[in-house]
């Protein structure tokens, strides 16, 4: 069990990336470390801290719920988009563990989702 997130266009060829539950835990939880908080002291993981008190392009994908939920409009794809890149461009020149390559590959499969609902003005989906 687990999900899947895909453009919203209708496609179902359009690329998409999945993950089990845990392993999108632990993606998200790789992002959050490097935009510099703790995944698990957020509202919604366990904690407390407020979303309000992090700023990081990446909150639309971050504060998700994992089983349905909003839809990630193509205006926050440009942004998670640009950051996202940085942020796997970094984790390539660590090298690393191969948990680390699978994060890596998963960013750019969701990178590469993301640059089709910006290029067909599509919203990003859950499912």
């Amino acid at each position: 069990m687990g999900l899947v997130v895909f453009p919203g266009d209708g496609d179902n060829s359009s690329p998409d990336v999945s993950w089990s539950y845990s392993g999108f835990v632990g993606f998200r939880r790789r992002l959050a470390e490097a935009e510099g908080f703790v995944l698990s002291e957020m509202w919604g993981y366990g904690g407390e801290r407020p979303w309000s008190d992090v700023s990081t392009a990446l909150e639309p994908l971050l504060d998700h719920s994992d089983a349905g939920g909003d839809d990630i409009s193509p205006t926050e794809c440009v942004s998670m988009l640009v950051r996202l890149e940085a942020i796997t461009e970094q984790w390539a020149r660590e090298g690393g563990d191969p948990i680390l390559q699978q994060h890596i590959k998963d960013a750019r499969q969701l990178a590469n989702a993301l640059r089709l609902c910006i290029e067909k003005d599509v919203p990003l989906l859950f499912l």
